[in-house]
Parts: C-alpha cells; structure tokens; sequence
C-alpha cells in the first residue's frame, strides 16, 4: 500500500485544504446556527456522504469523464446550485419558525432525515469536488505500491474522515453560539434569515464558477 512519508505529505495538504473554511463549512455553520448542533452534524455526515460518493467515482475513473465534458460538468454545477439556491429561500421563508423550534430539545428524527438528505444533495451535486479529488488523489498513488485505484479509494476515505470531523466540529461551534441567539426570537429570526442568505449566495456562487 501508500508508503508512510508518501501518506505523511498527502495528510498535511489534504488538512491544510481542509482547514481553510470554504463553502461547505459555510453550510455547515449556516445549519449549525439556524438550527441546532444536532442539524449541524447530521448535514456534515450528509455532506460527506456526497463526497464519499465522488471518491468512489474519482477512485473507479468517472471523475475524468466529467472533467472532459462540460455539458455534464455544467448540469450537475447548475443542479446542485439551484438546490442551494432553494434551501436559502426556504430558510429564508420560515426563518421565524426557528423560535418555536427552538424551545424543543432537538429535531425530529425526519427533520434529522431531511437535513441529512439535504446535505448529501449538496455534497454529491458539487463537481468542484470530483475534480479536485481527480487532480489531488492520483498525485500521492504510487505505482509500485499495488492497485491503484484502491489506494485512490483509500486517501479518498482518508480526505472524507478529515472532511467530516473539521465540519462537524464547525457545526458544534455554530450550534453552541445558537444557545446566545436563541436568548432573543428577533436575533433568531434574523440569524435564520441570514443563514438563508448566505445558502443563496453559495448557490449563485457555484453557478458562476468555473472549472478552476
């Protein structure tokens, strides 16, 4: 398998990539906020159930297929944008149902559900991330170190794992800064309204970017 100081090397970038805030943990933190520690973790586990996906792909050579076609690098772009664009109205519209929420110990087990499923949209519609894993993963696979495409799979693992304890951890943040806001139903409806914000401006940021 992967030589130590090869997975040495690849740890410490994957980590630095990772620790940077980013989109995701954007929409960690947005959830965390508006809707409690337990929202927060389940979109991150979601999340990166979606990346979990693209590894997959990125490991069995399907990220390349979509790196050469822009049609299908533009669809799913524009899926994946739109739906973030839909969950930010959404909050956006019930942003002072959060007060009620509030008062309840957690979410339901289908909210729950539904947030996890939110996140695993958002996570596998995003091809930024099939292409960064395309671009990363093949550079610390070693040739003479076995089969190639399970030790894609395996740093794959490894980037997801970190990916989720990093957003979680931003998650538990937010929703503990939540227990502050929650002291005041106006600084909670206005906290839900701008995490709905920030879940658009996301959206129309993923819809202008590019393949860079």
């Amino acid at each position: 398998m992967i030589g130590f100081e090869r997975l040495a090397v690849f740890l410490t970038v994957v980590g630095v990539l990772i620790a940077v805030p980013g989109p995701s943990v954007l929409f960690v933190v947005s959830r965390g906020v508006s809707l409690g520690r337990k929202a927060a973790v389940s979109t991150a586990v979601g999340n990166e159930a979606g990346l979990l996906v693209q590894v997959v792909l990125v490991a069995f050579g399907l990220g390349e297929v979509l790196a050469r076609s822009y049609l299908l690098f533009s669809i799913l772009k524009f899926a994946g944008a739109l739906y973030l664009v839909y969950l930010g109205v959404q909050a956006w519209r019930h942003r002072k149902q959060l007060v009620v929420a509030e008062k309840q110990e957690g979410p339901a087990a289908g909210q729950t559900g539904r947030v996890f499923r939110e996140g695993f949209i958002v996570g596998v519609s995003n091809p930024k991330g099939l292409l960064i894993f395309g671009a990363i993963l093949p550079q610390f696979v070693d040739p003479s170190a076995g089969n190639a495409h399970m030790q894609l799979l395996v740093l794959g693992l490894l980037c997801v794992l970190i990916a989720l304890i990093s957003d979680a951890t931003w998650g538990l943040l937010a929703g503990s800064a939540r227990n502050w806001l929650a002291r005041s139903p106006r600084r909670l409806s206005w906290i839900g309204g701008a995490s709905g914000v920030v879940m658009v401006g996301l959206g129309v940021q993923l819809a202008l970017s590019g393949r860079d």
